[in-house]
């Protein structure tokens, strides 16, 4: 019995995908949920795994090529016993969710059209009948609905020339040279930080942090720390409760601006840029002014190793009221981070090193890490700017002050 693999539904405002890899090869036993193939969109990575038991009878799209929700990558060839597999639905679970609540509306209607889509299409009355669905199992979604209001203002969109991937003219280097096509999140990367340059008036200050407190602190407890929660105690832990005190302290750093006005939020949710295998990614810490160190060290590494695997979720990317990047990890020494918009500020931390340095009259080797904030001037400051870092800077070199909340 053959079974369909169907790329499943990737987040409310993703209706294509690119085929990453495929794990196997036609002919290939695979087992039941087994990661079968990898499709990137611009936000995350996902892992489409086998809907049963068998072998791999055909592959519809190979490496590189685009994929919408519902298309059929290919089909299983169940084993014996498969197709009764509870498994052989993961592929295709919208229907079936769908189906399950009882509505006034007639079944086959509510069936054929997702929720949202269809509140959109009564509310700008369009006739659904004239759509084609895209979703899962020929589902309409919101996308559809959009698609259709918008088809008659822009009827030159499907003729637009496609994005400049090659050049007019030859190459004089071409043999010696490898073209390779950008994948969708680093297109998505490029496509932010385009606009944040073009959208936000960017500028960024410096401070240097003496850095030897924390190492004395970390040195001293590390070890119980890590007996008892199970975490090393990292620098990161550090950073994001004296930037959760300085947020507090400057509240328009935490901000964003909407249209003509400001929206303060009263929340801290921390995106940390991690390095996943595939390209930065900035998962967000949630409420994080209300996590321990430790908690704040678990999350942040549960979220470096989950990048690396590409086991991020959507949810996970989502949000976020200010950003900290951590360059010092890879050798740098100073830089000017991007803003990762709507958000007004974020801070670029560096490696530490030996520096000499005046205390007390008298020069001494202390360890130094510079820092940067690059923050949107529309809304903040240069003043507030320099004294969030300062801010930042005084929780670092004195860590009483983060436990003691002054």
């Amino acid at each position: 019995m053959a079974v369909e693999l169907k790329v499943p539904p990737l987040g409310e405002s993703i209706t294509e995908a690119v085929v990453g890899k495929w794990n196997k090869k036609q002919g290939d036993t695979v087992a039941a949920d087994e990661p079968l193939v990898v499709l990137e969109t611009d936000k995350v990575t996902i892992d489409v795994p086998a809907p049963a038991a068998g072998s791999v009878a055909s592959i519809a799209f190979k490496e590189g090529d685009k994929v919408r929700v519902g298309d059929v990558l290919g089909t299983i060839e169940a084993g014996a016993g498969a197709a009764a597999s509870p498994a052989a639905a993961a592929a295709t679970p919208a229907p079936a969710q769908a189906a399950a609540p009882v509505s006034s509306a007639p079944a086959a209607t509510d069936a054929r059209i997702t929720p949202t889509a269809k509140k959109m299409a009564e509310e700008n009355r369009v006739d659904v009948g004239q759509l084609k669905g895209s979703g899962t199992g020929g589902r309409i979604v919101k996308e559809d609905v959009l698609g259709q209001m918008n088809r008659p203002a822009t009827p030159a969109a499907p003729s637009a020339p496609p994005a400049p991937a090659a050049p007019s003219g030859p190459r004089p280097n071409a043999a010696r040279e490898e073209r390779v096509r950008m994948t969708p999140l680093r297109k998505r990367v490029a496509e932010r930080l385009l606009q944040a340059q073009s959208n936000a008036a960017l500028l960024t200050t410096f401070n240097e942090v003496d850095m030897g407190e924390v190492m004395a602190l970390r040195k001293k407890y590390n070890d119980k720390f890590q007996a008892k929660h199970g975490v090393k105690l990292g620098f990161m832990s550090f950073f994001i409760r004296a930037s959760v005190e300085a947020l507090k302290a400057f509240p328009q750093i935490n901000a964003e601006i909407d249209g003509e006005d400001v929206i303060f939020k009263h929340y801290y949710d921390i995106g940390v840029a991690v390095s996943g295998s595939r390209g930065l990614v900035v998962p967000v810490v949630r409420d994080a002014d209300k996590l321990s160190l430790a908690e704040l060290e678990k999350t942040v590494g549960d979220y470096g190793g989950r990048a690396r695997n590409d086991k991020l979720t959507l949810a996970e990317l989502q949000g976020g009221t200010f950003t900290i990047t951590n360059g010092g990890i890879f050798g740098s020494m100073l830089s000017t981070p991007i803003l990762n918009p709507p958000q007004t500020g974020i801070l670029g931390m560096h490696n530490i090193v030996e520096r000499p340095v005046a205390r007390d009259g008298q020069v001494v080797i202390r360890p130094i890490m510079f820092i940067a904030l690059t923050y949107d001037h529309r809304l903040v400051d240069g003043r507030e700017a320099v004294q969030f870092l300062v801010r930042v800077k005084e929780c670092i070199e004195d860590p009483e002050r983060l436990l003691l909340d002054i």
